[in-house]
């Protein structure tokens, strides 16, 4: 698994939050910007991401449905929707897109996982550990970091 495939399951999972997600997108090369949201296309892809998990991305992700990569998925169906969001180019809509597809993509494995994973996984990326990582952002207290804009405890 590379460093790209470890942080954005953590930030799916809850294990990593978004702000230390945007810093690192940020630092990404221009090009390494533009890889990293098709990369996620189709990690949410294989997530069987579902219209239904659109507007709760938009809410997770912070923002409006107005913004230009929550246009398409505010208008119903997510098929093609997240091939879109990640084929924005420019630089200001990018991070935008970036937390949209990450949202996106926590909500579709939240629901698989628990629908059709209940006793665990053998894929490597949901069996990440939240102690001793090789990587110098260790998880916070918890271990978890609820959703953007949702208390510790509180249910969707």
């Amino acid at each position: 698994m590379t460093e790209r495939d470890i942080i954005l399951n953590e930030l799916a999972q809850g294990l990593r939050p978004m702000p230390q997600g945007a810093e690192w997108f940020d630092a990404l090369t221009p090009e390494e910007q533009s890889e990293t949201p098709r990369f996620l296309r189709h990690r949410c892809v294989q997530a069987r991401a579902a219209t239904e998990d659109g507007p709760e991305g938009i809410h997770r992700a912070g923002l409006r449905p107005t913004h230009t990569p929550a246009v398409p998925i505010a208008q119903g169906r997510i098929d093609g929707q997240p091939g879109k969001i990640a084929s924005l180019t420019p630089l200001d809509e990018r991070l935008k897109a970036f937390r949209l597809l990450v949202a996106v993509l926590a909500i579709a494995d939240e629901r698989r996982r628990a629908h059709f994973r209940p006793d665990g996984c053998g894929h490597r990326w949901h069996d990440l550990p939240t102690t001793g990582r090789s990587h110098p952002h260790p998880a916070p207290p918890g271990g978890v970091v609820p959703p953007a804009g949702r208390a510790p405890g509180s249910t969707p």
